[in-house]
């Protein structure tokens, strides 16, 4: 355990705070308190990590709420930390739950689902380690159904490790040469072509897994989704896997074999073992629309199902508990969660108390102005310029923006969501479709090649009609 921490510490050895924030800069702008809050706590890891073991299960993470309008980046910045950092990461809306005793998700399924999600990080790593060694087993099996071996015994092709014997037919006889050295010398040639990739469009017939296209989830208390899971599981091994015949190119059959090879592999009992650790000491939860579930109890009088309910269940999850997965226990201890919430109708006060004492991080977001409009368009490495203009190169078209023509495309994203309904930089994609619009239905049957530029005459003629008419607005931007 020990040194799975030490890895996992030294993973996170280069992520200081300010160079944290300097990547998160490449991707949203602003919200700069968001992130710097966000930095601390991923860099507090560390130090927990590095701190003596007397003190370090008794450090625990600084939960973070974030509260602003839609489309500031909320989401965004706890998917990049998460990026970042090579952490589980799940976002999983609050509103989804139900309070123990009801039909419907109870909140442990958000760490089993983040489970899951580290399981598969860690074996995804560990099939790109085992990758070179795969592929050869690949090419062996694919030879296998070019040229199948002698039923004799096999041995280690010498022409493959001696280029002196593979080399063309110096001294060799085909007239006096066993049956093993002919076959042999006949997958050796076979063994270049695949090298040098003059086979990858011929068929070969391969066995697949039948799906069965049959599944099962089971709804109701606590525990009965892990139940249904491990039921799976267990029919799975008890009913024999089919398998068929399918005739595929082998450039397609690499694909489908080289997972099967790395499977192989594979030590998924330490694979296991490392991703739990993963996940309890990394794993970052992103609990959206928190806000939804805060609120006084049910006027009726009965009990609440999606609102105090929930925050109840959340409670034990979110001050450190132990949740059973069907790979073994799980502790929340040290999990990082990450809640957001616009908060417009209710406020974090009236979530109940013991959940905002889980919580003592608390960053108000910025609404984004037009200038941050006009940095978004322009800064991040995923800018919706740069998308399009993407987009249309495949095409043979060269899409360029005058910087009057993006200032427009901010002046009016900010106006809209002013006196329409405040959606964030979510209003970009709306304004960007409708300007370019026309240009993408026509290429590339009218326009199939060139330079176009977007100046500011063209975002006001396409935007002129619907900016003016606030009533069309609503319902287009």
């Amino acid at each position: 355990m020990a040194d799975s921490t030490k890895l996992l510490a030294n993973e996170l050895d280069n992520l200081t705070p300010q160079q944290i924030v300097a990547a998160l800069d490449e991707f949203i702008i602003g919200q700069n308190a968001a992130k710097k809050s966000v930095a601390i706590a991923l860099r507090n890891r560390w130090r927990r990590m590095n701190a003596g073991e007397g003190i370090r299960d008794e450090i625990l993470p600084n939960n973070i709420i974030l509260i602003g309008p839609t489309g500031v980046g909320k989401t965004e910045i706890a998917r990049r930390l998460a990026k970042l950092a090579r952490a589980p990461f799940i976002k999983v809306e609050a509103t989804k739950f139900t309070e123990v005793g009801y039909v419907g998700r109870d909140v442990e399924s958000m760490i089993r689902d983040l489970t899951e999600i580290g399981i598969g990080m860690v074996k995804q790593e560990m099939r790109d380690n085992v990758k070179p060694r795969a592929e050869e087993m690949v090419e062996e099996r694919i030879l296998d159904i070019l040229i199948p071996p002698l039923p004799k015994k096999r041995k280690k092709s010498v022409y493959g490790s001696n280029p002196a014997l593979s080399s063309n037919d110096a001294g060799f006889n085909p007239s006096t040469a066993s049956d093993e050295e002919l076959n042999e010398r006949t997958r050796e040639k076979f063994r270049q072509k695949l090298k040098n990739g003059e086979l990858e469009e011929r068929e070969i017939e391969i066995d697949v897994k039948a799906s069965s296209g049959q599944t099962m989830q089971i709804f109701g208390p606590q525990g009965m989704e892990e139940m249904g899971m491990n039921l799976q599981d267990m029919l799975g091994n008890l009913m024999p896997q089919k398998t068929k015949k399918r005739k595929v190119k082998i450039k397609d059959a690499r694909q489908h074999l080289f997972q099967e090879e790395a499977e192989k592999l594979i030590d998924h009992e330490s694979a296991v073992q490392i991703a739990l650790e993963r996940v309890q000491s990394t794993g970052i939860v992103f609990l959206d629309e928190i806000d939804k579930i805060a609120g006084s109890s049910s006027k009726s009088g009965g009990p609440d199902v999606s609102r105090q309910g929930v925050q109840r269940d959340l409670l034990p999850i979110v001050e450190g508990s132990t949740v059973t997965t069907k790979y073994g226990m799980v502790k929340t201890d040290h999990i990082l969660f990450v809640a957001s919430g616009a908060f417009n109708v209710a406020k974090p006060s009236d979530l109940i108390p013991e959940l905002q004492g889980r919580f003592p991080i608390r960053v108000e977001m910025d609404s984004l102005t037009e200038e941050n409009f006009y940095q978004i368009l322009t800064a991040p490495k995923n800018a919706l310029t740069i998308q399009y203009a993407a987009m249309l190169g495949s095409e043979g078209i060269t899409l360029k923006f005058t910087k009057d023509a993006l200032r427009e495309i901010a002046k009016i994203a900010a106006d809209v969501n002013r006196d329409v309904e405040n959606i964030g930089a979510r209003r970009l994609h709306t304004i960007m479709s409708t300007v370019l619009e026309e240009l993408l239905y026509s290429v590339p049957d009218d326009i199939s090649e060139g330079t176009i530029n977007i100046d500011r005459a063209y975002v006001s003629k396409q935007l002129d009609q619907i900016v003016t008419n606030k009533d069309l607005s609503q319902f287009i931007l």
